[in-house]
């Protein structure tokens, strides 16, 4: 197992990484403490392994936006900003077969059909639901297991045109989280 630092990441904070590399396919796991500070080096370095494997070509900054909402979730709702428990990560990545990303915290779970839609007008000015509806916007298979507290994330291979652009994303979020409503 091999310890690494994340270059832009504070002193403090070491990712832990496990994984097999072989070719344009790897495995990895890591874990991380339940602190918002330590939610970006990690996405930062597996988006550079994700990125240097080219197995979702195009698709990267839909994957590094799910990406960062379900850690955020994990640390937030999850773990409560609980800086004793951990968040852990496993992601595998082939050209062949796609990128799957599972993201487990130590909370107690949710029941994600109770969240409500965040582009209904009731919910405009929420301040929470939208990470699991932009989670299913980026990716192509998104389900939660442990009673809500893992989040298994899917995308398929890049076989063509991108399905969704980073100015959609950004727009999308963009337009959630500053209350204009759904996306047209």
């Amino acid at each position: 197992m091999a310890q690494a630092q994340a270059a832009d990441g504070p002193p403090d904070f070491k990712p832990q990484f496990a994984g097999i590399q072989k070719g344009s396919s790897f495995r990895i796991e890591a874990w991380m403490p339940s602190e918002i500070k330590a939610v970006s080096p990690l996405v930062n370095r597996l988006m550079r392994l994700i990125e240097g494997s080219r197995c979702i070509f195009g698709e990267e900054h839909a994957v590094e936006l799910a990406l960062w909402e379900a850690l955020n979730n994990a640390v937030v709702h999850g773990n409560r900003l609980d800086g004793h428990k951990l968040v852990q990560v496993r992601c595998r990545c082939d050209s062949e077969k796609g990128l799957l990303l599972v993201v487990k915290d130590q909370g107690q779970g949710f029941d994600p059909n109770a969240v409500p839609h965040p582009t209904s007008p009731e919910n405009l000015s929420a301040d929470h639901g939208r990470g699991i509806w932009l989670m299913r916007v980026a990716m192509d298979e998104v389900s939660f297991e442990q009673a809500g507290a893992e989040v298994h994330m899917w995308k398929a291979p890049s076989r063509g045109p991108r399905r969704v652009s980073r100015p959609s994303l950004d727009a999308a979020k963009h337009a959630l989280y500053s209350g204009r409503g759904a996306i047209r």
